[in-house]
């Protein structure tokens, strides 16, 4: 199979995305009571979750994707072609940051190891600090 037949039979395949550790933070939201996101932003990057309320755009990045410090470790296959990927997909995560940051948007990233049961207690209080609205004085 040449290149470009090869690229457009890859082009068809619709990749699942990141569903399952979205899947994983609604439950953890539901758990936590969590109320007021949306999914589906149009806002660049396109968040995984948004809050608009507050104006927090939520993403969860995936350890291996993202080049997680703690747990990714490059393919000894095509290493040159995976350093480059994650370098670039980290610089676009900063680029995102900082076009969400400049509308107005507070941006909380979330790695998908931080959904594991044990890393829940973190990731409540990280929540309970953007999310939850203001009190109103009386």
């Amino acid at each position: 199979m040449d290149v470009a037949a090869r690229s457009a039979l890859m082009s068809r395949i619709r990749g699942k995305g990141n569903r399952s550790t979205e899947i994983r933070l609604i439950a953890i939201m539901r758990e936590l009571r969590v109320r007021g996101w949306r999914r589906g932003s149009q806002l660049p990057g396109r968040p995984d979750f948004v809050f608009p309320a507050q104006r927090v755009a939520l993403f969860v990045d995936g350890c291996f994707w993202h080049g997680c410090p703690r747990h990714y470790t490059r393919p000894s296959g095509n290493a040159e072609f995976w350093e480059r990927k994650v370098t670039q997909n980290r610089l676009r995560d900063r680029r995102v940051d900082r076009s969400l940051r400049m509308l107005g948007w507070r941006v909380v990233r979330i790695w998908e190891h931080e959904l594991v049961k044990s890393g829940r207690g973190r990731l409540a209080r990280r929540l309970a600090r953007v999310v939850t609205p203001a009190r109103r004085p009386r």
